[in-house]
């Protein structure tokens, strides 16, 4: 599908600076530009590419000036990035989508189906299963016994839904997602760890998206919550009984333990753990490999094991540069002082 730089532009509310004719059919990164492409320009560490770019447009911020020769239509907007993100999704609702149940799928007895549904072959959806309208379940998918998922889901291949869990609406589970494996629930005994069954669920609510390979478990009592518009990448753990505030986001091999209460609009980086039963405020941020013992306050922003402010730790870190010479200048200055104390000495 073809697109001119006017429509595009209108559709953005930018303004057009070169050929409002200009037609684009895909999208490429700046550095990769080809005739018929559109591209953008966000971060200024990618600026020197706008100049030899050989895409036709480039979407960019309203601030931005030239310094020299573009051949490329530029369309100022007020964020790139996020317009962009706008016109991605425009292509992926135009894409031609998939309906129908497969004969090769698995339906148990009592499942509900809404208008529009796809089921892959090789699907199996258990008994009592709802499937909400426009959702695409695809193959090697399992969706348990009286589980729910709402409209316009996506299921990609090799999810696993266990079975009375809640799926909201729009959400986007990627491949190897387990929602609502038991949670990591033992007692010692004298023979050994002894089971504790897991007899709660996981929800998510709407517009939720999992990465691949990420795990929420079922709560041993009452529900594993990830609030609306949560954002989860590959590789995390979200234990049993956790809940996630809303719009929170979360990098990889991300670990979360058991009771644990997340904040509203959160920003975790990757490998950051958090011990169990913690709470944690609002509109935090943790740095990458963060290691966090307990309760953080709202409107934190930290880094480091155990964190502390940014400020803080990057001086930390300048210091422990400097270890070295530190050493060797203590070592100095304890000869010099048992020096001065041998003279006083005397």
């Amino acid at each position: 599908m073809n697109f001119t730089a006017k429509q595009i532009a209108s559709y953005l509310h930018g303004e057009i600076i070169g050929d409002e004719q200009a037609t684009v059919s895909t999208f490429v990164k700046i550095e990769e530009g080809v005739q018929g492409a559109l591209t953008f320009l966000s971060n200024p560490k990618y600026t020197p590419y706008i100049y030899t770019t050989q895409a036709s447009i480039v979407l960019v911020n309203r601030s931005f000036v030239p310094e020299g020769e573009v051949k490329a239509t530029l369309i100022k907007v007020d964020d790139a990035y996020q317009s962009l993100a706008q016109l991605l999704s425009l292509y992926q609702q135009n894409r031609p989508r998939r309906y129908g149940v497969s004969p090769l799928a698995v339906i148990s007895a009592d499942v509900v189906i809404g208008e529009d549904v796809f089921i892959a072959p090789f699907a199996y959806v258990g008994e009592r299963v709802v499937l909400g309208k426009g959702t695409q379940v695809y193959p090697h998918s399992y969706i348990g016994d009286n589980a729910r998922v709402g409209e316009d889901c996506i299921i990609y291949s090799g999810v696993n839904i266990y079975n009375d869990c809640r799926i909201g609406n729009r959400c986007i589970l990627h491949s190897g997602a387990v929602i609502g494996a038991d949670g990591f629930g033992f007692a010692p005994t004298a023979e050994g760890y002894a089971k504790i069954p897991q007899i709660g669920i996981v929800e998510l609510e709407d517009d939720v998206e999992v990465g691949a390979n990420t795990c929420i478990d079922r709560a041993t009592m009452g529900t594993t919550l990830v609030r609306r518009g949560v954002k989860l990448d590959n590789l995390i753990q979200i234990a049993h009984n956790d809940e996630i505030g809303m719009h929170t986001v979360i990098a990889a091999q991300t670990g979360i333990a058991g009771s644990t209460k997340v904040g509203d609009w959160c920003m975790m980086g990757g490998q950051v753990g958090i011990a169990g039963h913690s709470h944690i405020g609002n509109r935090v941020s943790l740095g990458a490999q963060s290691g966090v013992p307990g309760d953080l306050k709202e409107g934190s922003q930290l880094i480091g094991t155990p964190p502390m402010e940014l400020k803080q730790y990057f001086k930390a870190s300048v210091a422990q540069r400097n270890l070295p010479e530190m050493q060797k200048e203590i070592r100095m200055l304890r000869k010099e002082l048992n020096e001065m104390k041998q003279l006083l000495n005397k």
